[in-house]
């Protein structure tokens, strides 16, 4: 018997606290996570390297709570995910899905890309890219030149 292969999750709304040293995210389950440091302002794409972690994070307009995806994340249960109020999109290379109003991911082979527009999507965006060695941040503070039809 083989285990099925990862599906969507949708987010729940979780906590959010912009502080000096970076980004805290409260989970639903207690649990807190600090991706530090201030995050690079980026406008409109921000494409992962291969075999990264790609989070996305977008708060409400208070920035106290907000929603967080998980990219073509193939290791955390479904579970774990629903407990924490984390969602999970996985894409297949060369498809994107609009994952909230504003906000597109997609994969172009091993890279996933998160493209947005912070108007639409009415709060801050965010994005977390890591592996085990090393973290970035960014923020998308405006959306692409082209605009998001080009996207979807």
């Amino acid at each position: 018997m083989s285990a099925s292969a990862p599906g969507d999750v949708p987010p729940t709304s979780i906590g959010v606290d912009l502080r000096e040293e970076g980004v805290v995210v409260e989970y639903l389950d207690g649990r807190t996570t600090l991706y530090r440091g201030v995050p690079d302002s980026v406008e409109g794409t921000v494409t992962a390297g291969p075999g990264k972690e790609t989070h996305v994070l977008v708060t409400d307009p208070t920035e106290t709570e907000g929603v967080m995806t998980y990219v073509n994340d193939y290791n955390t249960g479904e579970e774990i995910l629903r407990d924490s109020g984390v969602g999970r999109v996985v894409v297949d290379s060369g498809e994107t899905d609009e994952v909230f109003p504003g906000v597109i991911v997609g994969r172009d082979g091993q890279r996933n890309r998160v493209i947005a527009d912070p108007e639409v999507a009415g709060g801050r965006v965010f994005v977390f890219v890591e592996d085990g060695w090393t973290e970035e941040s960014y923020e998308i503070v405006s959306g692409p030149e082209e605009g998001l039809d080009a996207h979807r």
